[in-house]
C-alpha cells in the first residue's frame, strides 16, 4: 500500500506515520523542540483528518458521536472531546469546531493521523442507523494543515495575517487571511505552548508555509513537546485494539459529559461512579536509560504493574519521562517504581502530568 503524501515538499529526514510519509526531523528533535519553547517552530500536520458535517441534524448527530457537550459551541468555537463505542473504549481523541461564519450550523473535527476514512465511515453509519439528515465529509486531502508553536508565534503569523490574533482566544476559530491564502486559524496546538493551527487549501500549503519564517519541526520534536505536557498520542497511548481505554482511564474524563446522550454513555456513568481500576500517570525516571513503548513497570519487589505507553528524554527537562497505566492505589502517591530498560529495571518516581509546571 503506498504512502500518501502532505501537499508540501520537505527536504527533511522521512518516517512512515499513520499511512503518511511526513518529515521526523529538519535539523534535530533538540534544536527544533527548543525552538518551539523559546520562540517560535512550524509543523506539517496535513496528516490529521478533516471531516465536516453539516446539515439540519449536523449537531445532533455530532452529539451522539463525541463525549462532549456540542450544543455549548458557537460559531467561532471548538472543544475537545473522545470518540467512544458502546463499550465506553476511545476510538478517538478530536477537536470539533463549529465554523464561524456561518448561518447555518457547520462543524469540522479532527481525527488522528490515518483514521479519516474509519471514522468516516463510522459517522456515516450511525447516521444512518439514527435516521439523521446530516451530510459528513472527507476532506483530509482538500485541506493542508501547519501548525505555528512557540511564545512567539502571535508575532510571527500576526505579520502574515489579516486577523486580529489577540482577539482569538483558546479553542477558537475564525476564517480570515495568511500569506493572501483564505485560511481557518484556530487557537489550538498539540505543544503546551501558544500557538495556531492553520488550515488551507491543499493546493496553496506550500505558499503558507514558505511565508512562515521560522524554525521548521518534525514529527520527532511533536513527541517529544506533547509528552512533556502528557497529551495523549492516538494509537499509542490508547487504541481500542491493542490497549482499548476510556476517557477516565486516560486521564480526559474531563471531556465527558454525561448529561448527554452520545455512544458509550451508559458504560462511562458506572466509570465516573466507581472511578477506573487503571489511570495513565507520568513517570520520572532517575537513572540513565531511555523508557519506550512497551517496558514493563514493576514494583521494587519485581511484580509487574503495567507497561509504558509513551517515553522519551525530555529535552527541557533533561530526564527520562514516561506515561503509563497503573493500578489506581498507585495513582497520586509519588511512589518509587521501576522501569524495566532492555532487562534492568530502572528507579522511576509517580508523577502528575503535565511535567513541566
Amino acid at each position: 500500500m503506498s504512502l500518501r503524501n502532505p501537499p508540501i515538499a520537505h527536504s527533511a529526514k522521512q518516517t512512515d506515520f499513520g499511512g503518511w510519509e511526513m518529515p521526523v526531523e529538519f535539523d534535530s528533535i533538540r534544536t527544533e523542540h527548543a525552538a518551539v519553547r523559546d520562540a517560535v517552530g512550524k509543523f506539517d500536520v496535513s496528516h490529521m483528518g478533516e471531516l465536516t458535517v453539516s446539515g439540519p441534524d449536523a449537531t445532533r448527530l455530532l452529539q451522539r458521536l463525541t463525549t462532549n457537550d456540542v450544543t455549548d459551541l458557537d460559531p467561532g468555537e471548538g472543544q475537545y472531546a473522545a470518540l467512544t463505542n458502546d463499550e465506553g473504549v476511545m476510538l478517538d481523541d478530536t477537536v470539533v469546531y463549529r465554523l464561524p461564519d456561518s448561518e447555518s450550523e457547520q462543524y469540522l473535527f479532527i481525527p488522528n493521523a490515518g483514521h479519516d476514512e474509519e471514522i468516516h465511515d463510522w459517522a456515516l453509519e450511525h447516521r444512518q442507523q439514527w435516521g439523521l439528515d446530516a451530510t459528513v465529509t472527507n476532506r483530509t486531502e482538500e485541506y493542508a494543515m501547519i501548525a505555528v508553536q512557540g511564545p512567539d508565534a502571535p508575532e510571527l503569523l500576526g505579520a502574515q495575517t489579516d486577523l486580529d490574533l489577540s482577539e482569538l482566544s483558546r479553542f477558537e476559530i475564525a476564517a480570515g487571511s495568511v500569506a493572501d491564502v483564505q485560511s481557518l486559524v484556530a487557537r489550538t496546538g498539540y505543544t503546551g505552548e501558544r500557538g495556531f493551527e492553520l488550515l488551507c487549501p491543499w493546493d496553496a500549503g506550500e505558499t503558507v508555509w514558505s511565508a512562515l519564517d521560522c524554525q521548521p519541526c518534525g514529527l520527532g520534536a511533536r513527541d517529544t513537546l506533547r509528552l512533556e505536557m502528557g497529551f495523549l498520542l492516538s494509537g499509542q497511548d490508547f487504541d481500542p485494539e491493542d490497549n482499548p481505554r476510556n476517557p477516565y482511564e486516560a486521564g480526559i474524563g474531563f471531556t465527558v459529559k454525561l448529561d448527554t446522550e452520545f455512544l458509550g454513555r451508559d458504560a462511562l456513568e458506572g466509570v465516573d461512579v466507581e472511578g477506573p481500576n487503571e489511570k495513565l500517570v507520568g513517570l520520572v525516571m532517575h537513572e540513565r536509560g531511555v523508557p519506550r513503548h512497551g517496558y514493563t513497570v514493576e514494583t521494587a519487589d519485581g511484580e509487574a504493574i503495567g507497561a509504558v505507553t509513551s517515553g522519551t528524554m525530555s529535552p527541557t527537562l533533561d530526564e527520562p519521562i514516561a506515561l503509563a497505566y497503573l493500578p489506581r492505589e498507585y495513582v497520586g502517591t509519588n511512589r518509587t517504581v521501576r522501569i524495566v530498560v532492555r532487562g534492568e529495571p530502572k528507579k522511576a518516581r509517580i508523577t502528575t502530568t503535565p511535567f513541566l509546571s
